[in-house]
């Protein structure tokens, strides 16, 4: 466990997920100066080494949510605070982090559409983005973004915060 970033993460996150739940919005003065302290961190703690790791980390997280984001289905502040996340872990862990938030996303995902009726409605969606890929390529879905008001959006830095926070009991 990197005991250095466990209590800025947690406090981090808690604050985000709260956020996140309330308003739809993960703030930049929460995310911006946790980012750029998780490399300062890293390489007064582990020279070049760990700043170059905090940069990779940080560099993973912006382009796979970013990817995400392009398409429509992820908020800027999900993208964001990934990318401060993996400036504070390294990729490494951050690959750890990255499957398991998925998974606990999908949980969080199934539990609401059974929760709200709308499960059918969530696997056909599924279905739809999975399988018409091929079609559209990466361009975003037409229907199933967030600028989209019919949409249903649920807010995605609790996954992002128990993925994470799980992630660093894994080493």
């Amino acid at each position: 466990m990197h005991s250095i970033a466990w209590w800025p993460s947690v406090i981090v996150l808690v604050i985000a997920t709260v956020t996140d739940l309330r308003s739809r919005r993960i703030p930049n003065w929460l995310v911006l100066p946790f980012l750029l302290a998780g490399i300062v961190v890293s390489a007064v703690s582990h020279g070049w080494h760990g700043f170059g790791q905090s940069l990779m980390g940080l560099a993973l997280g912006g382009l796979l949510f970013g990817l995400l984001y392009w398409m429509g289905g992820m908020g800027m502040g999900d993208v964001k605070l990934l990318a401060a996340i993996g400036a504070w872990i390294g990729p490494g862990q951050l690959l750890i982090a990255l499957v398991l938030i998925g998974i606990v996303g999908g949980v969080m995902a199934l539990c609401w559409a059974i929760g709200g009726g709308f499960v059918g409605e969530l696997l056909s969606g599924t279905g739809d983005l999975l399988f018409s890929i091929r079609k559209r390529g990466l361009r975003p879905h037409p229907e199933l973004v967030l600028e989209n008001p019919l949409t249903r959006k649920m807010p995605y830095a609790p996954a992002i915060a128990i993925g994470t926070l799980i992630s660093f009991f894994s080493r």
